[in-house]
């Protein structure tokens, strides 16, 4: 009787080979476990590195970014100053004349104790207040301060912050019935920080109507204040170098702008005693009798 009709024979073949594939000799098409594993744990690995290296350029430009924006413009305040220190900043060398611009934001004023910062090293002599906003916003606290910065025997100055989008006119006719500047006041000034959306000539031109207006009425030309970067990005047209300039440029050792100016608004960390909150600190690019002489006649 043959092998192929001999069941114990067929048997006997199924288990020699079911034997044979286990000690590895008769090849299979399926993969063994080993094999199942060896690319997902090469898998692994290379995620593994990957979100590990995610991690850290994520941490890098998180780093980046805070010292850019948090870090880097205070950073000054931490320098040790190569002058004097006051008010809890370093005051910039140089100057001798230096002064506060203050609004509602400063809140209730001492008026007695801020006096006595004319006894200081760096004494204080004049104080611009904010008045006006756009067409019709007024500063709760500017005509309280007003009063009290002449009754207290400081050179005072009144500004408006300008709106872009209302019209310039009905702001300088608003200031203008605000604000009653008297003979020893400084000129009125301008606040100018945003664009508003509008195209640079069209600032441009209510800006200029806005000034016109108040020197007509006034009869002296107003003071211009913004930053460094904004004047000459948008009013670095030669018909605005004919004002005053007061320049807002924060945390720098001296004035990069190449132009004339005349106050320099060095901080906005001030601390003044008299005041409560943090307060703007300027300087004068001159003596107090060049100063005397800016005021309104």
């Amino acid at each position: 009787m043959s092998s192929r009709n001999n069941p114990i024979s067929a048997v006997q073949k199924k288990r020699t080979v079911a034997t044979t594939r286990k000690k590895g000799t008769v090849s299979s098409s399926k993969p063994s476990r080993a094999q199942k594993k060896a690319p997902m744990k090469h898998g692994y690995s290379m995620s593994g590195w990957l979100r590990n290296l995610l991690a850290v350029v994520i941490i890098g430009c998180f780093s980046v970014i805070f010292y850019y924006f948090f870090l880097r413009p205070y950073a000054y305040r931490w320098k040790p100053c190569n002058g004097m220190k006051e008010y809890g900043v370093c005051i910039p060398s140089g100057y001798d004349i230096h002064g506060i611009d203050i609004s509602h934001y400063q809140g209730k004023i001492d008026w007695g104790r801020l006096l006595q910062n004319k006894q200081t090293a760096t004494p204080l002599h004049f104080i611009f207040m904010k008045a006006t906003e756009g067409g019709d916003h007024n500063d709760t606290t500017f005509e309280a301060n007003f009063v009290n910065a002449r009754n207290h025997g400081f050179i005072r100055g009144a500004y408006h912050f300008y709106i872009p989008g209302t019209d310039a006119l009905k702001q300088a006719d608003f200031f203008i019935r605000t604000v009653k500047l008297d003979s020893g006041d400084l000129p009125p000034v301008l606040d100018v920080e945003v664009t508003g959306r509008k195209e640079k000539k069209e600032l441009q031109q209510g800006i200029k109507r806005w000034l016109d207006r108040i020197e007509s009425h006034y009869g002296v030309k107003p003071i211009l204040y913004t930053s460094y970067k904004f004047k000459t990005r948008y009013l670095d047209d030669s018909i605005f170098n004919a004002y005053p300039y007061w320049i807002a440029h924060y945390y720098v050792d001296s004035v990069k702008y190449q132009g004339k100016w005349h106050f320099w608004q060095h901080t906005d960390v001030g601390n003044v005693p008299g005041i409560k909150e943090d307060v703007d600190l300027n300087v004068f690019n001159g003596t107090l009798e060049e100063l005397k002489k800016l005021t309104i006649k």
